[in-house]
């Protein structure tokens, strides 16, 4: 079981990248743009790649009524993710150091993935509520009006994952250095309870 909690101890450890690194990361490229603007999605807030990206990103949106790109004091997930994140970390290094003693079983290990698993679920979906509501409630006194063939107000939601075009801007939207650290450290969790159970049957 020594190993086993090592890898679960590690896995778990790797959670705490992302008080450093950024989760996701959206860019908005256009002819008049080319170097695209880009923030960085962090569980603590959002900030500009370069020093004015965020600025140039709500002036943008001004005109077609979207939101300001919100300060970590307007969203509540900004005060709430760093804890659980942070209390993940605490516990999958608690459960790694009892099962390296053999305190634990292996199916622990399982557990905290699967809580994990659900966890990260639950934020994912947050994050896509989030990028709607951004994208899809305007100002209706905004400069800028533009409609559907049916009248109705355009979508400007950015991707959830991948590439789209949003007027004649290519959103782009995908993970970075903090979710492949999280993604890694889960495997390693989930390599954990295989090793565990291996030996157990042993």
């Amino acid at each position: 079981m020594k190993k086993s909690g090592i890898l679960m101890t590690v896995g778990s450890l790797l959670l705490l990248g992302l008080f450093i690194f950024p989760l996701w990361n959206i860019q908005l490229g256009a002819p008049q743009y080319p170097d695209p603007l880009g923030m960085n999605i962090y569980i603590f807030g959002i900030e500009g790649e370069e020093e004015f990206d965020i600025q140039n990103i709500d002036g943008v949106n001004k005109y077609i009524g979207m939101k300001k790109i919100p300060k970590p004091e307007e969203m509540w997930e900004f005060e709430v993710f760093p804890l659980v994140i942070g209390g993940m970390a605490a516990l999958g290094v608690l459960v790694g150091i009892l099962g390296f003693f053999g305190i634990l079983g292996p199916n622990w290990f399982l557990a905290w993935f699967i809580l994990m698993s659900i966890l990260g679920l639950l934020g994912m979906y947050d994050f896509n509520n989030w990028l709607l509501d951004y994208g899809t409630d305007l100002d209706p006194n905004a400069v800028i009006k533009l409609t559907d063939e049916e009248g109705n107000p355009l979508n400007y939601k950015p991707p959830l994952w991948g590439t789209d075009q949003i007027l004649n801007f290519e959103a782009k939207s995908y993970p970075r250095t903090g979710a492949y650290l999280l993604f890694l450290g889960m495997f390693l969790t989930l390599i954990a309870f295989f090793t565990g159970r291996r030996v157990e049957k042993s």
